[in-house]
């Protein structure tokens, strides 16, 4: 029987997990609707997507910032390795999501048809940034971090590599499908057609590029192909591509069909979350992969105790606030609608 102290660090290990999950689902949308301003661009259809994401992206943000304050509170080391590791791709990120709020708030606000445009292409490209940024932030914490005696070892560009700039392309195509995928649920008419052919392109893609980062990453590191293949996560590991392959037939099904809106986008979201338990899969038990685990991370049971108190009580408060607000603000959304 595990001991609560030991116990502690893999209960918040899920509850990081949650809010990562959480953010991705929640924000990955919303920042590929911003990315697809790049191919729609009349100034009523930017409106309407907009107005779709409106009153509830702010909200959607919050799971980040629980993220790091999970990081930061229960595995101050893990904070103090990647942090250092990660700094550039994590400040541009942070400074992308600042440009993007920005613009989201001011667009609607310009007096010329060149302000609008200016603020239109800082959406994008805060949102492009910022999605790129995850996905390289992600990259290279796959491929692994080099620690000594638990502190950061490496260079100031140890994170830029091959596969760091795939994973990067690789958000980037995800998050515009689930953006595309958004749209498909929340509009009608042309725009709603239009984000249906997105989708399906985006879709393809976004499956190929599953299939080669799967291939890739058990190359990059030799405990992750014995993760793979060893008793008792190979029975987690073999359902996964079953599952992936039986999602894209049904996204298939479903994406022309006007009886079935939300199909695709919980498809996309699917595969996300499939992506996901990969990942954890292989990197579990580490959350420094190749060096330091959750345990060699956690801050002191007391700290934790403490923390998993106010969690206890903040997570399902913002899970609530969340859900009422998609709730409230469910249906299409057309050129009359504004929150602005």
């Amino acid at each position: 029987m595990l001991h609560a102290t030991h116990l502690l660090p893999i209960i918040w290990g899920c509850i990081a997990a949650f809010t990562v999950l959480a953010y991705i689902v929640l924000d990955g949308f919303d920042l590929g609707l911003g990315i697809l301003f790049a191919v729609e661009n009349h100034r009523g259809d930017r409106d309407v997507m907009v107005n779709t994401i409106a009153p509830v992206w702010d909200g959607n943000e919050t799971w980040l910032v629980l993220g790091g304050a999970a990081l930061y509170g229960v595995f101050p080391v893990a904070y103090g390795t990647i942090l250092p590791a990660l700094y550039p791709p994590i400040i541009a990120m942070v400074l992308a999501l600042i440009f993007r709020g920005v613009a989201f708030e001011y667009r609607p606000r310009a007096q010329s048809v060149q302000t609008r445009k200016a603020w239109d292409f800082a959406f994008f490209a805060g949102s492009l940034t910022a999605s790129f940024m995850q996905g390289v932030i992600l990259g290279a914490l796959i491929q692994g971090i080099h620690t000594v005696d638990g502190e950061y070892a490496g260079g100031w560009f140890d994170w830029l590599s091959g596969f760091s700039i795939f994973c990067g392309i690789a958000v980037v195509i995800g998050y515009s499908l689930l953006g595309a995928c958004y749209l498909v649920w929340r509009t009608q008419g042309d725009l709603q057609a239009r984000a249906r052919r997105h989708a399906k392109i985006l879709a393809a893609i976004t499956l190929g590029l599953i299939v080669v980062v799967s291939l890739w990453t058990p190359t990059l590191q030799l405990h992750y192909l014995r993760h793979w293949n060893t008793w008792p996560r190979i029975v987690f590991v073999a359902p996964v591509p079953i599952l992936v392959a039986v999602l894209a037939w049904r996204f298939a099904r479903t994406i022309d069909d006007e009886a079935h809106h939300v199909t695709p986008l919980l498809c996309a979201l699917g595969w996300f979350f499939l992506c996901f338990t990969g990942l954890g899969i292989s990197l579990w038990p580490w959350i420094v992969p190749p060096s330091i685990d959750i345990w060699q991370a956690s801050s002191p049971p007391q700290s934790q105790w403490f923390l998993l108190a106010g969690a206890i009580v903040l997570i399902p408060m913002v899970s609530a606030y969340s859900a009422y607000s998609y709730w409230v603000f469910r249906g299409k959304v057309g050129t009359e609608t504004h929150y602005h």
